[in-house]
């Protein structure tokens, strides 16, 4: 079967706030807003989060706890001047920058949900 399309879904009941860590710190943007769903959308228009709460019927009953057992890569150009950002508002750290053995610099750092997000940048 071909995949036409992937879209991580991210429960959390902090909509809005959730909303605007991914607009300040990543290329996305806001494509969908409700009470229930935001739907964002990178700005070349290739990769979409969903953020959306418990509460919702269309969550299923067997997800509808706390996530776990997963993390999110993404990969960015810089990520040594987004660690500076992410340090200057207080975002959680959970891994300082630093070089990896498959040649990515690698940054780990953890949502307003406890979601932890693996942010890397190719080494030169």
């Amino acid at each position: 079967m071909t995949v036409n399309r992937l879209l991580i879904n991210l429960i959390t009941e902090q909509l809005t706030a959730s909303a605007a860590f991914y607009t300040r710190y990543f290329d996305f943007e806001i494509d969908f807003d409700s009470d229930w769903f935001v739907h964002l959308i990178s700005k070349e228009k290739s990769l979409e989060i969903g953020l959306i709460h418990p509460n919702s019927e269309i969550v299923p009953k067997e997800v509808a706890m706390k996530p776990g057992g997963y993390y999110l890569t993404l990969v960015i150009e810089d990520v040594d001047s987004l660690y500076e950002q992410v340090q200057a508002d207080g975002v959680e750290v959970l891994q300082e920058p630093h070089d990896t053995f498959y040649g990515q610099r690698r940054l780990l750092i953890e949502d307003l949900n406890g979601v932890v997000i693996d942010v890397s940048s190719p080494m030169r």
